[in-house]
């Protein structure tokens, strides 16, 4: 990968949810876990795969054999066992000071989880809710799909290549890829996927508004 740059310039910032604004790791672990068990499969192969991606996308790579209405009506279960249990839900590093920010640039979330799920996380990290959401009801595709995102910088009215994604994700980095945005990857597991620059956490992300545009520095 060529030399990460100091600083980048959009005109919107799209987010992912968990793994870039909320560590739920601990919920995620806990809920696959059990999951991983009930199917006799290697929890730590199944992780490698369910992070990003809605459930039932992440049920039919795992169990690729299985009925698709099978996979949608374990991922409902899944979500509802995700909702109820939001223990360990905290922060990612510097998302508060971040969210505020941003608070009057042009952005939004965009999620595999559902709306409830979403409320919920946001909530139990202490993070405004972006005014601009693009959930699991709103998409026919999961991430690695790009829809999401596209559906994101429509709903601003922001050209794709105009838009900074901000990911952890295997999925969720190839999406924005393959929107046609720039990727910030977050975290420990984003270098692995070439996003356009990485940080570790978002403690030394700084977003101002640049005329009208931003510019996000590093």
């Amino acid at each position: 990968m060529t030399a990460t740059p100091a600083a980048l310039s959009a005109r919107a910032l799209l987010l992912d949810m968990d793994g870039t604004l909320v560590n739920s790791d601990a919920v995620v672990e806990r809920c696959w876990r059990r999951w991983s068990a009930r199917y006799g499969l290697d929890f730590d192969e199944v992780i490698k795969v369910v992070h990003g991606r809605q459930g039932y996308a992440s049920m039919a790579v795992l169990l690729p054999d299985r009925p698709m209405a099978e996979n949608y009506a374990e991922n409902r279960q899944m979500l509802a066992e995700e909702t109820a249990d939001m223990e360990g839900v905290v922060p990612v590093p510097g998302a508060p000071a971040f969210m505020d920010a941003i608070a009057d640039l042009p952005h939004a979330l965009v999620t595999s989880a559902d709306r409830a799920l979403s409320d919920g996380r946001m909530a139990a990290a202490g993070l405004r809710m972006p005014l601009t959401r693009i959930s699991a009801e709103s998409v026919g595709a999961s991430k690695p799909d790009p829809e999401g995102f596209l559906k994101g910088a429509a709903e601003l009215g922001i050209d794709p290549a105009d838009c900074l994604v901000f990911e952890d994700s295997a999925a969720g980095i190839a999406a924005g890829l393959a929107a046609g945005m720039r990727v910030v990857g977050v975290g420990e597991r984003a270098p692995a996927y070439e996003p356009t620059v990485c940080v570790p956490d978002l403690l030394r992300v700084r977003v101002v508004r640049d005329g009208d545009g931003i510019r996000v520095s590093f």
